[in-house]
């Protein structure tokens, strides 16, 4: 049998990775603060995304997440198909998008995936599905996931303001 001191760890460490998630739109949001213009549009590198993309990746990417999540908690073992983000990157125009409606987007979907996660009891993050390409994934495996995707993101952004900076400071 596990001490109490194990089950509270485990508590907390699922505490601490849901408030990350939670919080996933506020560091983009952060991160994005005063860019604008030329800003959002601007890679230093030909075929990398700019900050529009990337947020509007974001987006869509919780769009998937919603799905997956829902898929995990409701049924048994689901299939988890994997998607073309670069596909759907071309094809729905994200070089288009407006950055304030991505990010709204990704904070009501966030915000309503969060709401059910915490909802849940402990057990359920146990659940798994099998993910096309990635195998067997656990729905605390996914919510991490989900939470590396978005910190990973706003360190690419981050790094693309200050090439964008640096840029016009050599202008």
């Amino acid at each position: 049998m596990r001490s109490p001191y194990y089950k509270e760890r485990v508590d907390r460490a699922l505490t601490e990775l849901l408030e990350r998630f939670r919080r996933g739109p506020e560091l983009i949001a952060a991160v994005t603060t005063g860019a604008a213009g030329a800003e959002l549009d601007f890679t230093p590198e030909p075929g990398r995304w700019s900050i529009r993309q990337i947020v509007a990746h974001l987006a869509d990417s919780e769009i998937v997440a919603a799905d997956r999540l829902r898929r995990i908690i409701a049924e048994d073992n689901p299939l988890l198909v994997a998607f073309d983000q670069d596909a759907w990157a071309r094809s729905l125009g994200y070089e288009r998008r407006r950055i304030a409606d991505s990010l709204e987007l990704f904070r009501r979907l966030r915000a309503e995936n969060h709401h059910l996660l915490v909802g849940l009891p402990e057990a359920a993050f146990l659940r798994w599905g099998t993910h096309s390409e990635r195998g067997r994934i656990t729905l605390r495996e996914l919510v991490a996931s989900a939470v590396e995707h978005v910190e990973k993101h706003a360190r690419r952004i981050q790094t693309l303001r200050d090439a964008w900076k640096e840029q016009r400071r050599g202008s």
